[in-house]
């Protein structure tokens, strides 16, 4: 017999707790114009690209004595929820943009109803 009893975690998660794909789902439905949710599309969808590149690059180095230590998969999630916000940011930003999202927008924009 156990001392311990097994508990149900997810019993005392809030209701409130919305996955990151539905909220950028939601964020980009609640726009006024299909041209807008064009617009916030490509920009995901740059951003989505983005941080696939950097975690196959990531895949590609050397790990031996790196700066984040010995690999668990918690290390894992940590690196994957930080090249999803680096992607984000440089989709977002007109400095580091790679420019998908500006060709994508104007490749589709004729098919979108304003």
């Amino acid at each position: 017999m156990s001392l311990i009893e097994p508990t149900n975690y997810t019993s005392v998660m809030p209701n409130d707790v919305v996955n990151g794909d539905n909220e950028v789902f939601n964020r980009i439905k609640e726009s006024k114009s299909g041209k807008q949710q064009l617009e916030k599309t490509a920009k995901e969808f740059e951003g989505i690209f983005i941080a696939k590149m950097f975690s196959l690059m990531e895949q590609t180095v050397d790990k031996e004595d790196g700066i984040f230590g010995e690999e668990t998969k918690y290390l894992d999630n940590f690196k994957s929820y930080m090249y999803n916000e680096m992607g984000r940011q440089m989709a977002n930003s007109p400095a580091s943009t790679f420019g998908f999202a500006k060709q994508i927008y104007e490749q589709m924009e004729r098919f979108v109803k304003d």
